[in-house]
């Protein structure tokens, strides 16, 4: 007995070499076929997270599968911010050196519908505001619809110059609209403010809105035309009614955050359709099927053209000497 275990144990013994050697010889075999598969897989992950981030709001291209994959919220939210962070930190620098007592950066989010539960507090970029506290308003973003519009078909002279980024020109400007109105210096600067905070929303110059407001309402909120259009962007209520849903219904319209943000939205999608600015506002003033606008579209690009020689007047005015700011 003793003889036939230990033939059993000699013959096991001996057949291990045997499949150790086996075994190599097959993960060696397939050592190739493992690093093509592990190529595959990396390929395969940056081919889906590329093909995820395709597209960028514009509705364009065969591969942007980001519409299939997840809703289009989150997608836009993490293309946001992650190639928004070059705009945040040149904006967050200019502010960090025009910034006075009582004036903050504040973090400008956007609300978002679906995908609010997955990202509560999205960071998108940091502006400085004369009015801080505009963005602590809790009021629904109307991003979800103004990011449906292809930057492509936007009037560049529509686009966010960036002049409004200067503490110094924000102060310029209310400054002007103060004196041309005479109206409260907090309701000027809380104007200016959700001017700027929903220009950056819309992505659309702010510029442009604030000329807007002052050739419409000359800054008044309660104005209401016998057409009825109402609030600082006269927006025709009626027409509309489906927009102002998502701020509460019709009842909203005449609340500066409120009608800032569907004018700017109405205003953008305008531009886009129409082909061009001046078009856009022909469109704006309801003129579309008009000959002339009765010289709306001069009125507001005269006003645009004003604030903007306004804040580059103060640009070029503020000169260095011997490293001190000299302001004529």
């Amino acid at each position: 007995m003793s003889k036939c275990l230990s033939n059993n144990l000699s013959e096991l013994l001996s057949s291990q070499p045997t499949l150790l050697e086996a075994q190599d010889l097959l993960a060696h075999a397939m050592a190739p076929v493992y690093r093509v598969i592990n190529g595959l897989l990396v390929v395969t992950v940056f081919m889906v997270v590329g093909l995820w981030l395709s597209g960028n709001g514009t509705n364009a291209g065969a591969f942007d599968l980001a519409r299939i994959l997840v809703p289009d919220e989150a997608r836009h939210m993490v293309w946001n911010n992650g190639f928004g962070m070059l705009n945040q930190y040149r904006e967050s620098s200019a502010s960090a050196q025009t910034v006075d007592n009582g004036i903050a950066a504040v973090v400008f989010s956007k609300p978002q519908a679906s995908a609010a539960t997955l990202f509560p507090s999205v960071k998108q970029q940091t502006i400085a505001l004369l009015m801080p506290s505009v963005a602590q308003v809790q009021v629904k973003s109307i991003s979800h619809l103004a990011d449906r519009i292809p930057a492509s078909k936007i009037d560049p002279q529509a686009l966010d110059g960036n002049l409004m980024g200067s503490i110094q020109n924000q102060r310029a400007v209310a400054d002007f609209f103060e004196k041309k109105y005479g109206l409260d210096r907090n309701k000027i600067e809380e104007y200016v403010s959700n001017a700027i905070l929903i220009a950056k929303e819309v992505n659309i110059d702010p510029v442009l809105l604030l000329a807007v407001i002052s050739v419409e309402s000359n800054f008044n909120p309660n104005t209401k035309s016998h057409a009825g259009a109402e609030g600082l962007m006269q927006v025709m209520t009626s027409v509309h009614r489906d927009k102002y849903a998502i701020f509460g219904g019709t009842s909203e319209a005449t609340k500066p955050e409120v009608n800032i943000r569907v004018g700017a939205y109405i205003l953008k999608y305008l531009i886009a359709s129409a082909g061009s600015l001046r078009n856009g506002l022909k469109f704006y003033v309801g003129a579309a099927n008009a000959e002339d606008d009765g010289g709306y579209a001069d009125k507001v690009m005269a006003e645009r053209n004003r604030l903007i020689g306004l804040c580059q007047t103060r640009s070029i005015n503020r000169l260095t000497l011997n490293g001190k700011d000299l302001r004529s």
